[in-house]
């Protein structure tokens, strides 16, 4: 059994968020995979289900992104994981919007959820980063994270959530690398290699090297006979 956390913050006010991310991509995970309704449980939203072979609890904490250790800790105590079992999706301003990274342990850096639940259950769980992008100005960061995504984010969003949403069960079988390479080839996908120009009629001809004085089976071309009787003096 693996425990699924998507971060963000209750209520409609913030549901467009950049902060958001993480609720919305479980929600994408959920509808894919045809988890069970959601339901009320360790200050939050749960979900069940199963990505591939594994048995998946899904959690929207409901507590405010400052406090999602509360409803993590309850839930891995309660079904007695431990903290490797445990995904977090989550919004990353030092990542260009669309990109994705993964790793398992390491830092809050700076991001309030996950300090928070750093706190209740250590570092050693996965980390699923969303990139939302960087306003450029650290005094401008609360704002954007807390601002809505724009029309025209909305394009590279929801191809990112479906990405995710159909590849994530290349994360929870081990294969983080192939699960960040299958994401990355969606939202970048690799031109497509320009037509070779035609060889010139003289190339063509060399290549194949026929006689351009032969016949079709490489034989000297012989003139034909002439018919015609002689002309009378």
């Amino acid at each position: 059994m693996l425990l699924l956390v998507g971060l963000g913050n209750p209520g409609q006010r913030y549901a467009n968020n950049r902060h958001n991310i993480g609720f919305m991509a479980v929600d994408e995970i959920v509808r894919r995979h045809s988890f069970g309704p959601w339901r009320s449980k360790f200050q939050g939203q749960l979900s069940e289900g199963r990505i591939g072979h594994e048995k998946v609890l899904i959690l929207k904490p409901e507590t405010f992104m400052n406090e999602s250790g509360r409803a993590v800790g309850e839930a891995i105590r309660f079904y007695k994981l431990t903290p490797e079992q445990v995904f977090v999706v989550y919004d990353e301003i030092d990542l260009v919007p669309g990109k994705i990274k993964v790793k398992k342990g390491g830092g809050a850096g700076g991001h309030n959820g996950l300090r928070s639940i750093d706190s209740h259950i250590g570092q050693d769980y996965w980390r699923v980063r969303l990139g939302v992008g960087h306003p450029g100005d650290k005094n401008l960061v609360h704002g954007h994270v807390l601002g809505d995504f724009s029309k025209a984010d909305t394009l590279w969003r929801d191809k990112l959530l479906d990405a995710v949403a159909a590849e994530f069960s290349l994360l929870l079988a081990g294969e983080s690398g192939s699960f960040m390479s299958r994401v990355a080839q969606v939202m970048t996908p690799p031109r497509p290699k320009p037509p070779k120009p035609p060889k010139p009629a003289a190339e063509s001809l060399q290549a194949s090297n026929v006689d351009p004085k032969s016949d079709n089976r490489g034989q000297p071309h012989q003139p034909e006979a002439n018919n015609e009787p002689p002309s009378k003096p």
